[in-house]
């Protein structure tokens, strides 16, 4: 028994074949197998079912196998079969072998007559079997029946070569003698993949149908129409034995008695028939696993080298060891803690280049955003010169006042101050649900322990949620500071005397001139009359918004200068994914050409907030929504008296200067106040107390529970590991050990070209 050694590897091949499909890896190894081609009703699965002695396959007219079936036959005392989809279950009757086929096919291809390339594996254990897996392919066909695909042809043919294609594979070219050899599609798509023929073995079925008077004799002598390793005959049951119930065990002693007694058979019956075919085939593909192994060994080091870095966590792994599950636990927070000040503080290794992400976003609501909200609430130039004028009125009464009073100007600036809660507390909002997202990112790392995982949310939000309080408090309290004191004396305040010698074109404030504040393509959207939406490269500077054909900047389509522009929102169209907001003249001027506004879109709405922000620095200002409009106003909304004008205009003055200055106090406080009381706080909980708080929750052994995923991973990697190692030992003693039987020598097989 020289070739032992090799009869214990395909079995093992078979059980890394089903480890690698279960643990759903792409472990490409490529095991060396047997696949059957040929035309439909060639014969293909009843060789099979000689094979085993059963009947077990699909039968009938058409496509019947219309998926893959992986074959895997092992000697063994007891017979039954199992399936890889029926983990566990063992079938006795292969009549119910034959109905989990067709059902399991149905699951994947429906019960029309399409078909699928996700494999079966069927494992059939048999004392009349020897060692060998064979893939049960569909049969060729030309022409598409019933609902099947007009490319059947061409489907088939692919799932095809994705198995024959591998230099692992043997193909078992399966023809019926009673069509022309020549023809056969079997043979032909083997020379396709196999010039050399070094992988093909021939099969003849049907030779008990040939016309009388014929014989296949010098086809399987090897003489007419050769192949290199040689045809082997094979007489299946009938059709009639089929539907009568014929015994295959009484069928393949009727094939040794055809061959036995047919005159043009007779010298050769022992190299014919079903066990000859067995054993034949099982040689063949001992042999090539033989030649394979090579190869072979060496993807199976790769793949274990892969595996150990995986598996060394898990070779000692006790699931329910105590210490374990308390060293586990301090890791993991430990962890957690490490990637949410990453994620905050921002870290040079595992950079998103996608998207923004918790610090960074943070980061832009401070200093994008926030800025951004300030400003479009103090802005409302009509609304407030109606206050001052009625303010101005109710502090003078029934008299005619010759002074501006201060009265009138503390109580605009109090109005004003206090509409500054509004942003705040939204900038508040928006960092608490940045800083709830980050917490969620950095606890994917937990998934392995799914109710430590939402512990660690649960109390880290709780505890962000507390912290929101107190913050929002903290700022209210600074805007109530700059409330309860008007600080007239702040040496950037510009005071009376200043104030009314201002008026508000002057006042308008700009960047250095020509100061390039933002580059960056935007789509500008016009009317499909007019040329469509198209993307230019636009540049805002200081004093102008000009556009490019390209970043160059060498072919300039327009430049607008931003005096009197303001900017407003404008809602996504039904079809649009951009985001768009436009620019318009205050006084009612054409913007471009003949557009009274020019809309420009962004991919996303951050963009959006950033161009706004930009646009803020360069002094164009977003408009107010009016609650009522100019025709609507009461008549006494403005005076013509000219003292109550210049009046207006200096505490307008006075207000802008002062709101200023408090703008600019609240923009640097109110995101330092939300780093100390909530960002850094969130840090140092994390750090400090966060362990605590788990300990005190409930049962650190529930609380340490592996989700069943991470179970099953760890069996399936461990699995995949062990058989690896194994198979790798065996075939160090296989190498050393087993006979080879060489490849018969090249025959004159060019009938197969001539006949294409």
């Amino acid at each position: 028994m020289g070739n032992r050694g090799m009869e214990d590897l395909i079995p093992l091949i078979n059980k890394l074949q089903d480890a690698f499909s279960s643990i759903g890896q792409s472990v490409n190894l490529d095991l060396p197998q047997i696949a059957v081609v040929g035309g439909q009703s060639a014969g293909k699965s009843s060789v099979l079912e000689n094979f085993v002695g059963r009947d077990f396959l699909p039968r009938g007219s058409g496509i019947v196998t219309r998926r893959p079936l992986i074959l895997q036959l092992v000697n063994n005392i007891a017979e039954y079969a199992e399936f890889l989809h029926c983990k566990g279950k063992k079938f006795v009757d292969f009549d119910e072998v034959r109905a989990e086929i067709e059902a399991e096919t149905d699951r994947i291809t429906g019960s029309n007559k399409g078909i699928s390339p996700i494999p079966i594996n069927l494992r059939v254990y048999s004392p009349h079997v020897l060692n060998l897996t064979l893939i049960d392919l569909p049969g060729m066909t030309k022409v598409a029946v019933g609902d099947q695909p007009a490319d059947i042809e061409h489907q088939i043919r692919d799932m095809l070569m994705q198995f024959i294609t591998k230099e692992s594979c043997l193909i078992l070219a399966v023809t019926p003698a009673n069509m022309d050899l020549a023809n056969s599609d079997a043979l032909k798509i083997a020379k396709e993949v196999d010039p050399q023929g070094l992988r093909t073995i021939g099969v003849i079925t049907k030779l008990d149908l040939m016309d009388e008077g014929t014989d296949a004799k010098d086809i399987l002598e090897n003489k007419l129409l050769p192949l290199r390793r040689g045809y082997i005959g094979v007489v299946n049951r009938s059709q009639k034995d089929i539907d009568g119930k014929k015994d295959i065990r009484a069928a393949l002693a009727a094939e040794r008695k055809f061959f036995l007694s047919h005159p043009a058979y007779r010298h050769m019956a022992d190299r014919m028939g079903t066990p000859h075919l067995q054993k034949a085939l099982n040689q063949q593909l001992t042999n090539h696993i033989r030649d394979t192994l090579p190869g072979l060994r060496s993807k199976l080091q790769s793949q274990l080298l892969s595996l150990e870095k995986e598996v060394e966590e898990y070779k000692n792994f006790r699931p329910d060891d105590p210490t374990r599950k308390t060293k586990a636990l301090l890791q993991m927070v430990q962890q957690f803690g490490v990637d949410f000040e990453k994620c905050i503080e921002g870290s040079g290794d595992q950079v998103d280049t996608n998207e923004l992400s918790g610090g960074a976003r943070i980061n832009r609501l401070f200093h994008e955003r926030f800025p951004f909200e300030l400003v479009k609430i103090v802005f409302d130039e009509k609304e407030l010169r109606r206050e001052i004028s009625h303010a101005i009125k109710n502090v003078h009464g029934v008299r005619t006042g010759l002074f501006t009073p201060d009265l009138a100007f503390e109580a605009i600036v109090k109005k004003q101050i206090v509409k500054l809660k509004t942003p705040c507390l939204k900038c508040i909002d928006l960092v608490i649900q940045e800083l709830i997202n980050t917490v969620r990112q950095c606890t994917n790392k937990l998934n392995s322990y799914p109710r430590l995982r939402e512990e660690t949310e649960r109390i880290v939000t709780t505890h962000v949620r507390e912290r929101e309080g107190k913050t929002k408090d903290q700022v209210l309290l600074l805007i109530d500071i700059e409330l309860s004191y008007i600080n007239t004396n702040h040496e950037d305040f510009i005071g009376f005397a200043n104030a009314q010698q201002r008026n508000i074109a002057t006042n308008k404030k700009r960047a250095v001139p020509n100061q390039v504040i933002r580059k960056g393509w935007l789509t500008l959207n016009i009317s499909i009359m007019k040329g469509g939406s198209k993307e230019y490269w636009f540049v805002l500077t200081a004093e102008s918004l000009s556009w490019y054909k390209d970043e160059e900047e060498k072919e300039k389509k327009y430049m607008l200068p931003l005096d009197n522009l303001k900017l407003r929102d404008v809602e996504k169209g039904f079809m649009s994914t951009k985001h768009i907001f436009a620019i318009f003249n205050t006084e009612q001027r054409n913007v471009y050409k003949d557009h009274r506004q020019i809309e420009l879109a962004c991919d996303s709405q951050e963009d959006v907030d950033s161009w706004k922000a930009s646009f803020l620095r360069a002094g164009v200002y977003p408009e107010k929504d009016q609650v009522e409009n100019e025709e609507t106003a009461p008549t006494d909304t403005f005076s013509m008296d000219p003292q109550l004008e210049r009046q207006v205009e200096t505490i307008r003055n006075l207000v802008d200067s002062y709101i200023g200055i408090i703008n600019k106090s609240i923009r640097d406080l109110v995101p330092k106040t939300i780093m100390h009381l909530m960002i850094n706080n969130a840090k140092d909980f994390i750090h400090s107390e966060l362990l605590a708080y788990l300990y005190s929750s409930g049962d650190q052994n529930s609380l340490m529970e592996e989700s069943a995923d991470q179970a099953q991973r760890r069996d399936e990697m461990l699995r995949m590991y062990h058989a690896l190692k194994e198979a790798l030992h065996i075939i160090g003693d296989i190498t050393t050990n087993t006979i080879s039987t060489p490849v018969p020598p090249p025959v004159n097989d060019n009938w197969l070209q001539d006949s294409r």
